[in-house]
């Protein structure tokens, strides 16, 4: 399956720049919608990409794209190839995602995580200046951003569970809750990660988008239980994951390109798009959002 034509656009795209910055709301999203307003109006630039440090020539070229366009932040979706070593960080990691380190906040792989103490840890402790939360939130243009560890427990009364619970409280659902492994997935190489039910379930009504990667393929859900996922981990390993093509829960899908998501946030809607190293829009739509409860 090569890719899903429900709701594709293709065109070509400028990759533009943001503004606003910085760290840490109920009611379902709607659907997305493929007539949203265009994102290049003002508004915070946030890419979305993960499995990507691999070496190929692939991955720098879209890091390079990335980077270009100057975001206000990458949200890195995990995995520093192959085994998230201090020296896959240096010489795979810093190569290509690395020149936006001082505007990434990353979430752990599971590639990541058997060495992260001198691997992930320390890489990012010395890029941001300050060690890194196993999981932790920042504001970004009206929307809290929550990253959150998928190789870490999620049971309840787990350490991380608690504190997202505590961290989901306020108001509205004006939220991004990223991590590396999804919860729902039609790719076949993993497929749905059953074990992140735990922090799924406290998503609905608090939260409106969720980010992942792990599956190297580009992927958009309809809403489930209220919630819009995306799987953005096209981002430059040497292979390309394929998708079902029958999963009905899929808006749209890519499985023959890589690619990033970019988001642009305002304050109560998030415009879409998923672009292509070369700079074709696959798709595109927005997710509202509610700043407070109704």
């Amino acid at each position: 399956m090569k890719r899903l034509p429900t709701l594709v656009v293709v065109a070509s795209v400028a990759l533009g720049a943001g503004c606003t910055d910085r760290p840490r709301d109920a009611p379902p999203a709607e659907p997305p919608s493929p007539s949203a307003p265009s994102p290049e109006e003002p508004g915070a630039v946030v890419w979305a990409v993960g499995d990507g440090a691999d070496e190929t020539s692939e991955g720098r070229t879209l890091a390079r794209r990335i980077a270009a366009s100057s975001p206000d932040r990458l949200l890195y979706l995990g995995d520093v190839y192959e085994e998230g070593t201090a020296e896959d960080f240096r010489e795979n990691y810093a190569s290509t995602y690395g020149p936006l380190a001082a505007r990434t906040a990353p979430t752990p792989g599971n590639h990541d995580w058997p060495n992260h103490a001198t691997g992930y840890d320390a890489y990012w402790a010395d890029a941001l200046g300050r060690p890194i939360p196993p999981y932790y939130s920042f504001h970004e243009a009206g929307w809290e951003v929550l990253s959150l560890n998928s190789e870490l427990p999620q049971d309840r009364g787990s350490p991380q569970r608690r504190w997202l619970e505590q961290a989901l409280r306020g108001p509205g659902n004006c939220r991004i809750a990223f991590w590396h492994r999804p919860r729902f997935s039609a790719g076949e190489e993993h497929g749905d990660q059953e074990d992140m039910q735990a922090l799924w379930e406290l998503l609905p009504g608090r939260t409106a988008i969720a980010l992942a990667g792990h599956e190297h393929n580009m992927q958009r859900m309809r809403p489930i239980d209220g919630v819009t996922e995306f799987v953005s981990g096209a981002g430059g390993s040497e292979r390309i994951d394929d998708v079902e093509g029958t999963d009905d829960r899929i808006a749209f899908a890519d499985d023959d390109r890589y690619g990033a998501l970019r988001l642009v946030l305002r304050p109560g809607v998030a415009h879409f798009t998923f672009v292509t190293l070369e700079g074709e829009v696959l798709d595109r739509g927005s997710v509202p959002c509610r700043q407070r409860n109704e």
